[in-house]
């Protein structure tokens, strides 16, 4: 990337980079060097073999504590580098390196940089984020072996922390509840640490290009993507005009929410939300919404490393439900197996894992596991206004047998004088056999699950960046599909959602609700936009 210098002489130097997150930062420049710095001793075989023995035991306590504290998301993340440490026949690979008698730091980094070679080579996005999350891996052992601990980045607060790329855990170790933001020389959108951005409202501008070792105060602007050094006072003044307009446009979605609900052509459009975890409802428009239309509950599977308890389940359940009140809420019954693989839980070594055994089939299939969760949400049903969902449902007698499952694990706990209760069952319909024979199933409600409908109906891996093109979901087959779905709903008074990607997407919308679909689950930071969308498709401007 170019920079380009602004007025202001040598001071006052602009970049223009790509945005990651949307946002302002004024603050110190903070460069952070990534690399392992230092040289060291190698010892005899046996010491190294120990040396790198201890290193993996050391990281992998670090990366545990990381995502304990980080929870959610993060912790989903970093489980990726926990599995790595745990790879036997990886981890083999490299202590038959330095029984070669190469030096345990020069084993381990030539064996990660080969892996993070394939990733970066790979087509899709999703395998590119991964070549980051390795090479993080990679230099936390190294600075270990060098006898330096990984000691967390020391930023100022406020500060614009700018690297040549920011893997997550070290993202994840900057205190950011003051604010600042992250300018990365080279970097994604789409990485990992790009999502951990958005997520926490930190302004993200990557792809910077170099940037020299200068600078004591920096500008970033999330929405421009521009990263400006030692700014003069004009600059200034122009940026906070710029963050102010933005702050005024968020207060004006706000004042958008705050309207009574929003309609089109006289009827009613309910607004929920999607969420990932409990912290999720911190988001400041998430009390707006209609109730919560998805919450996911994989992040259970992944934040500790072992398969959640009864208790643990029931705590962010009950959390959940306390503050929605009585508004629904939509739970989804573990979606594990296609491209979150759960150690000890989904099967490994699938040839095709989107299409193996996952979400529904998986849980049936392992009833010992399902049968906690779904004690945890018998229990949880009497104490809000709970609907279960199950995810990924081909045909009618899984629902049944799902159905059959949950009422028994509900008789026995009641039998124990234990409070509980079967909640209103529903499915995703997300396979398209189920969208086909929608009428074949007993459900109380549906839930549209447009990213993997829209994957399955045009035979492409969402997870691949070469086949974006053909991954519409305005494809007139799944527009079909979802009308089929709403229409049937319709007829048989039963409640149809729709709480994949097209429903946050102002785009879709016109087509969604000219499917019939009245009811749409966004995440909470879209809420805003699409009843401002509603509101002017109702009004007949724009998008119509």
């Amino acid at each position: 990337m170019e920079h380009h210098s602004m007025q202001g002489g040598a001071a006052g130097l602009a970049y223009r980079g790509r945005t990651a997150s949307i946002g302002f930062a004024h603050g110190p420049f903070v460069r952070v060097d990534a690399g392992a710095a230092g040289e060291r001793v190698a010892g005899t075989l046996v010491e190294e073999a120990l040396a790198l023995r201890n290193a993996i035991d050391v990281a992998s306590g670090q990366i545990a504590d990381l995502a304990a504290s980080a929870g959610g998301e993060a912790a989903q993340i970093l489980e990726f580098q926990v599995a790595l440490l745990e790879d036997e026949d990886l981890i083999e690979t490299i202590f038959a390196s330095i029984g070669e008698g190469r030096p345990a730091d020069i084993a381990w980094r030539s064996t990660l940089d080969a892996h993070i070679a394939d990733y970066n080579s790979a087509p899709d996005d999703y395998l590119k984020a991964r070549s980051s999350d390795l090479a993080d891996l990679r230099d936390r052992v190294v600075h270990i072996l060098r006898g330096d601990q990984g000691q967390p980045l020391k930023v100022p607060s406020g500060g614009v922390v700018c690297a040549d790329d920011l893997p997550p855990s070290r993202f994840l170790e900057i205190d950011w509840s003051g604010g600042g933001g992250l300018a990365l020389l080279r970097g994604s959108p789409t990485s990992h640490v790009a999502m951990l951005a958005r997520a926490r409202g930190i302004p993200m501008v990557v792809q910077l290009g170099s940037i020299p070792d200068i600078g004591t105060m920096a500008l970033l602007d999330g929405e421009g993507a521009t990263l400006e050094l030692d700014p003069n006072a004009e600059q200034i003044r122009t940026f906070e005009k710029r963050r102010d307009s933005h702050l005024k446009s968020r207060a004006s979605a706000r004042a958008i929410l705050r309207r009574p609900t929003a309609s089109w052509r006289g009827e009613r459009i309910k607004l929920f939300i999607n969420i990932q975890r409990v912290e999720d409802l911190e988001h400041a428009d998430a009390q707006y919404a209609d109730g919560i239309g998805l919450m996911r509950t994989e992040f259970l599977l992944t934040e500790r490393g072992s398969l959640p308890d009864e208790e643990t389940q029931f705590q962010a359940y009950d959390a959940v439900l306390r503050w929605a009140d009585r508004r629904p809420v939509t739970i989804r019954t573990f979606d594990a197996g296609g491209d979150k693989p759960v150690p000890g839980f989904t099967v490994d070594g699938e040839a095709n894992p989107f299409l193996g055994v996952r979400g529904l089939r998986l849980c049936l299939a392992r009833p010992e596991i399902f049968a906690v969760q779904l004690r945890a949400l018998a229990r949880a049903a009497v104490r809000g206004n709970l609907k279960v969902m199950f995810p990924m449902v081909t045909s009618a007698d899984e629902l049944e047998a799902g159905r059959k499952l949950f009422a028994d694990v509900v008789q026995r706990l009641q039998a124990d004088g234990i409070a509980a209760m079967l909640p209103e069952l529903g499915i995703m319909v997300e396979v398209p056999a189920a969208a086909l024979a929608v009428s074949s199933f007993k459900a109380a409600f549906f839930s549209i699950g447009s990213n993997d409908l829209a994957q399955y109906v045009l035979a492409c891996d969402r997870s691949n960046g070469a086949l974006a093109p053909l991954v519409d979901p305005l494809h007139p087959a799944v527009l079909e599909l979802i009308a089929r779905t709403a229409e049937h709903g319709r007829r048989a008074g039963i409640s149809v959602s729709l709480c994949g990607d097209m429903a946050g997407d102002p785009r879709c919308l016109p087509a969604l609700l000219n499917c019939g679909l009245r009811e749409l689950s966004v995440n909470a930071s879209a809420l805003a936009q699409i009843k401002h969308t509603i509101d002017r498709l109702s009004s007949g401007g724009g998008l119509g």
